[in-house]
């Protein structure tokens, strides 16, 4: 149990026909919330923190929470930097222990992007961590502020990045989003039917905030391993700390566990939803 690397849940994921939850934290409230799930529910989980948030999580104080919460938990559990940008960055995240990084070079040209993965590849085999990366740019980006074309993935870029960088997984834009979607999602499930036909291997779906529990599921059915979720916990504890303001009585550790009861309710939906529970037995 305890820290693992992220391709190991993915491999057993897929051999179980399951998505595991990958929850993007941003305190300790939601790390503990988010472990406290994953135990109750006995479900492997994915801790992970995007890199455009590290300047309100900064990165050498937020990671060791999550590797410590990691190694004492008693489901494995792998710690992801999301979304990394910059090699300097993922070197700094593979130093301080995570079992996984991203390379997200997907609004690079297809030849940039091979380049760019095949060097955080080489990176992280030093370490013995997972990589994911990227192919299609989601409409919105990782903070939910920018908001661009949305570019489906090309199935046959997806299968070019993995058989020239040995990827671990690779996340796709099939009509997701970051933060949250101003209508309903309507997700174009022949780009994911062809990706996985063409690689076979593990797929990732991002903004997972939002999306219907049916096509949650039918995602998962289609090959999905990793499902990201941020947007949610982050409005959960949002919630919390208003509810908290709104009272009379003011006690800090009140809110504090109240915060970490809304992250851990949010991340407890989505690991029913994803199938993951009982998979740490």
């Amino acid at each position: 149990m305890a820290l693992v690397p992220m391709k190991d849940l993915l491999l057993d994921a897929e051999r179980g026909d399951y998505g595991v939850g990958a929850f993007s934290v941003a305190n300790m409230e939601m790390i503990l919330g988010a472990v406290r799930a994953a135990e109750e529910l006995r479900s492997p989980l994915i801790l992970q923190v995007a890199q455009i948030r590290l300047p309100y999580s900064p990165l050498p104080i937020i990671a060791p929470m999550m590797l410590a919460a990691a190694k004492n938990a008693s489901v494995p559990v792998a710690v992801h930097l999301d979304h990394g940008k910059t090699l300097d960055c993922i070197a700094e995240a593979l130093e301080l222990g995570f079992t996984s990084v991203m390379i997200d070079a997907s609004d690079r040209p297809i030849e940039e992007n091979v380049r760019l993965t095949k060097q955080v590849r080489e990176m992280a085999d030093r370490y013995g961590a997972t990589v994911e990366a990227e192919v299609g740019q989601i409409g919105v980006s990782e903070d939910g502020k920018k908001e661009g074309e949305r570019i489906y993935s090309d199935p046959f870029e997806v299968k070019r990045l993995k058989e020239e960088t040995g990827v671990d997984a690779i996340a796709l834009s099939i009509g997701n989003a970051h933060g949250l979607y101003k209508e309903e999602p309507r997700l174009n499930f022949e780009v994911l039917k062809k990706s996985r036909e063409l690689t076979g291997m593990p797929l990732v779906l991002h903004g997972g905030t939002g999306i219907s529990d049916a096509d949650f599921k039918k995602c998962i059915q289609g090959g999905i391993r990793k499902v990201n979720v941020a947007t949610g916990t982050f409005m959960a504890v949002e919630q919390a700390a208003r509810e908290y303001a709104a009272e009379d009585r003011r006690d800090y550790f009140r809110m504090s566990a109240h915060m970490a009861e809304l992250a851990y309710e949010n991340v407890k939906k989505h690991i029913r939803i994803f199938g993951s529970e009982g998979k740490a037995e």
